[in-house]
C-alpha cells in the first residue's frame, strides 16, 4: 500500500461506512431499471451498492430488442469476489432470465443465510434478503423462462425474507388471476405457503384492468390509490402487544395514485430500497457508537422498510418524466422526506374512515406570543401539554396562566369506576378554568366524562378500534392523539428467545416499528401526531432509545403541516423546548420539567417563551 493511499485512508476513518447492498439482477441498457436503477435507490436511500450482473439486455424507453446471459461461472465469480471483500447487510434479486441462474444464486443465498446462522456467537451478522421476481418488461417483453419460475418458489423463497411480485407476477407464481382484494390477500397468504417469509403485492396495477363491467368499492379504491398488501409468516405477539402495524395481521399500505406513465423501473426501484432500508436498519442496531442510534433508524424492520420503500417508489412516480420515445423512468429522489408520498396503514382497502376533530398548532396563529386565532372555529393545541398523574396536578395546571391543554395519564392500578371518578372530576376542574383535558389511554371514561381529547399509543389504540372507541369518539367529536416511538423488548426475553427457539430470533423485532407506525397514525386521520422519545428518558418502566433532532426533523416533513406534530422524552429545560420547536415541534409535552419546578408559574412562562422565542427565528430565518 503506498503511503498516499494510507494516509488517505486515515483521512477519512472518521466517516462511518454505509451498509453494503447488492443488487443481483439485470442490466438495463436505457439506464431506466435493472442495476442502473437499483444502484441509485440504493445510493439515495443511505448504502452503498455493489452488482453482479445477471443478463445484459438491449433496450431502450420504446422496449427490449434482446437478452444475453453472461457465462454461469462469470456470475459465480463475480459473487463470491463481492462476498469475500466486501460482505453485505442487505441483498435485492432482481432479474435472473434461466434456471440455471435460478439455481445458482439460490445456492449463493444459501451460503450466505447459513453462515449468519452457524457463528452463534456473532447475531450481528444477519443479511436481508428481497426479492423481486422480474417475469415480463413494462413493455411486455419476457424476461424470465418458463422453467426457472418453480425453480424461484423452490430454490429462492426459503432464502427470502420478503418477495414483492406486482399482480401480474404474483399470478404467475399462483397459476390464477387475482381479481379482488380479497383474492390478492389469500394470494400472500399462499405464497407464504410457498416457503418465503414474507410478501409484498404490489398495486401499482389496478384490479379494474380485469374486472371492467363491475367495478364495486374494493375495485374503486384501486382507481384512487395505489395500494399494497404486505404478510409475514411470523407469529403475532401477545394480543396487549398487538398494533395495527403488526405485518403478520396482513395490512394495506396506501398512496396516492398519480395518473402517469411514467413508471418505467418502479419494481426495481421499490425492490433494491426496500432492501437498503431494512440494511440500514440492521447497520445502525449493531453499530458499536450508541450515540448515533437513532430510535426510527434503529428501529426499521420489514413493516418500516415497506412504507419507506413504498414512499420512496411513489415520489419517484410522481416527479417521474419522459425521456425517450416511451415511458420515461421513475425519478430516483433521496430517502422519503414528503407526506405527499408517505403510506398510511388502512385496516382494509376500501376504508375511508373521516378524520378526528383537526387542531392548529400555534405557530398558524397571527403569530408568535400574539393571542392564537380561532377565527374559523378549528382549537389550536397549546405550545404545552404538560402530562401528569392526579387531580392534584390537574388543578395546579389548570389553574397556572399559560397552560391550555393538560394530559392525565393514570397508571395506577385501579378499578374502571374510580378511573371514571377520577377523570370527571380533573375534566370540571380543567372545564372551570377553560383548559382543554386530554385522557391518556381511557378512552371510555374519557366519552363518560365529555373531555376534550384522548391519547393512545399504538397497541391501546388497536384496543380502542376492536371495541368501537373510534365511533363513539367521532360521534362525541372528541380529539384523538397517537404516538409513534420505538422500544426495546427486554434483553431477557431476546435471549431466552435466542436459545430456546433460534428460527423464530430472526423475526422477532426488538424495537418496535416506528416509520409503520407513522403510517398507522396518518391513516387514523388524527387531531395531533406524537413523538418521542427526543431525548433520553427514564419516565417509564421500558427504556427507550431516543429519537434525536433529526428524526424530529423528517418526521414533521412526513406529516401534513394541517397535523400538529408533539414531541415528549427529555425535554426538562428551556434548552430542550428551543431545540423541539427549532428542529419541528409543534407542542412539548412535558412531565419532569413541571412537577419538579421550584416556580410552576414562572417555568410554564419560560417554556411557552422558548416555543414563541425558536418559532419567530424559524419565520425570519
Amino acid at each position: 500500500m503506498s503511503m498516499h493511499h494510507k494516509q488517505s485512508n486515515e483521512k477519512t476513518s472518521m466517516t462511518p461506512p454505509p451498509p453494503i447492498v447488492y443488487t443481483i439482477a439485470g442490466s438495463d441498457s436505457g439506464g431506466g431499471a435493472g442495476i442502473q436503477a437499483d444502484l441509485h435507490s440504493i445510493k439515495a436511500m443511505g448504502g452503498h451498492g455493489c452488482s453482479a450482473i445477471c443478463c445484459l439486455t438491449a433496450q431502450n424507453s420504446v422496449g427490449v430488442t434482446s437478452v444475453h446471459t453472461p457465462p454461469i461461472p462469470f456470475l459465480k465469480q463475480q459473487l463470491d469476489t463481492l462476498l469475500e471483500d466486501l460482505p453485505p447487510r442487505g441483498i435485492k434479486i432482481g432479474m435472473l432470465g434461466t434456471k440455471d441462474i435460478v439455481n445458482l444464486v439460490g445456492d449463493f443465498l444459501k451460503k450466505v443465510k447459513t453462515s449468519q446462522t452457524d457463528d452463534d456467537d456473532d447475531s450481528n451478522n444477519r443479511v436481508w434478503v428481497v426479492l423481486d421476481p422480474v417475469m415480463i418488461s413494462t413493455s411486455g417483453s419476457k424476461l424470465l423462462d418458463d422453467d426457472a419460475i418453480e425453480a424461484i418458489a423452490q430454490n429462492l423463497f426459503p432464502y427470502a425474507d420478503i418477495v414483492t411480485p406486482n399482480k401480474f407476477e404474483a399470478e404467475a407464481l399462483l397459476n390464477r388471476k387475482l381479481r379482488t382484494p380479497k383474492d390478492v390477500e389469500q394470494g400472500a397468504q399462499d405464497l407464504i405457503q410457498m416457503g418465503c417469509k414474507g410478501v409484498l403485492i404490489k398495486g401499482g396495477h389496478k384490479l379494474t384492468e380485469v374486472n371492467k363491467d363491475a367495478i364495486t368499492s374494493e375495485l374503486q379504491s384501486t382507481i384512487t390509490y395505489a395500494q399494497d398488501y404486505l404478510l409475514t409468516s411470523d407469529d403475532l405477539p401477545e394480543e396487549k402487544d398487538q398494533r395495527l402495524c403488526d405485518s403478520a395481521r396482513g395490512v394495506w399500505l396506501r398512496t396516492k395514485r398519480w395518473e402517469t406513465k411514467n413508471t418505467h423501473g418502479t419494481g426495481c426501484t421499490l425492490s433494491s430500497s426496500l432492501a437498503t432500508a431494512l440494511a440500514l436498519g440492521e447497520h445502525k442496531r449493531n453499530d458499536p457508537n450508541t450515540s448515533s442510534k437513532e430510535g426510527a433508524t434503529s428501529s426499521i424492520y420489514l413493516a418500516d422498510a415497506c412504507c419507506l420503500a413504498k414512499a420512496y417508489v411513489s415520489a419517484g412516480i410522481q416527479h417521474g418524466i419522459q425521456i425517450g420515445g416511451g415511458p420515461g423512468p421513475v425519478a430516483q429522489t433521496e430517502f422519503p422526506s414528503s407526506f405527499e408520498s408517505f403510506p398510511t396503514i388502512e385496516m382494509d382497502p376500501d376504508s375511508d374512515a373521516p378524520a378526528f376533530r383537526p387542531m392548529k398548532a400555534f405557530s398558524t396563529g397571527s403569530g408568535a406570543g400574539d393571542d392564537d386565532d380561532d377565527s374559523d372555529d378549528i382549537p389550536v393545541l397549546g405550545r404545552l401539554l404538560p402530562i401528569v398523574d392526579n387531580v392534584d396536578w390537574v388543578r395546579k395546571l389548570a389553574e397556572c396562566p399559560g397552560v391550555q391543554d393538560i394530559q392525565l395519564r393514570i397508571k395506577d392500578d385501579i378499578d374502571a369506576d374510580k378511573i371514571v371518578e377520577r377523570v370527571v372530576t380533573c375534566q370540571e376542574i380543567c372545564a372551570k378554568n377553560g383548559v382543554r383535558l386530554w385522557i391518556n389511554d381511557y378512552w371510555e371514561a374519557a366519552v363518560k366524562a365529555g373531555c376534550f381529547g384522548v391519547h393512545v399509543g399504538q397497541e391501546d389504540l388497536l384496543k380502542c378500534i376492536r371495541a368501537g372507541g373510534l365511533e363513539q369518539m367521532r360521534e362525541k367529536n372528541i380529539a384523538l392523539g397517537i404516538s409513534t416511538r420505538t422500544y426495546k423488548r427486554p434483553m431477557v426475553f431476546l435471549l431466552f428467545l435466542r436459545i430456546q427457539h433460534p428460527n423464530l430470533f430472526w423475526l422477532c423485532n426488538p424495537l418496535s416499528d416506528s416509520y409503520a407506525e407513522l403510517s398507522v397514525a396518518l391513516g387514523m386521520k388524527p387531531s395531533y401526531i406524537s413523538l418521542g422519545p427526543i431525548f433520553a428518558t427514564s419516565s417509564k418502566k421500558v427504556q427507550f432509545d431516543p429519537q434525536g433532532l433529526g428524526i424530529l426533523s423528517r418526521w414533521r416533513k412526513l406529516i401534513p403541516p394541517s397535523i400538529p406534530l408533539v414531541t415528549i422524552g427529555g425535554i426538562n429545560d428551556v434548552a430542550a423546548a428551543t431545540a423541539n420547536r427549532s428542529a419541528g415541534s409543534d407542542c412539548i409535552a412535558v412531565i419532569g420539567a413541571v412537577t419538579s419546578a421550584e416556580n410552576l408559574p414562572e417555568r410554564i412562562v419560560e417554556l411557552n417563551g422558548a416555543m414563541d422565542s425558536a418559532t419567530k427565528e424559524l419565520v425570519q430565518s
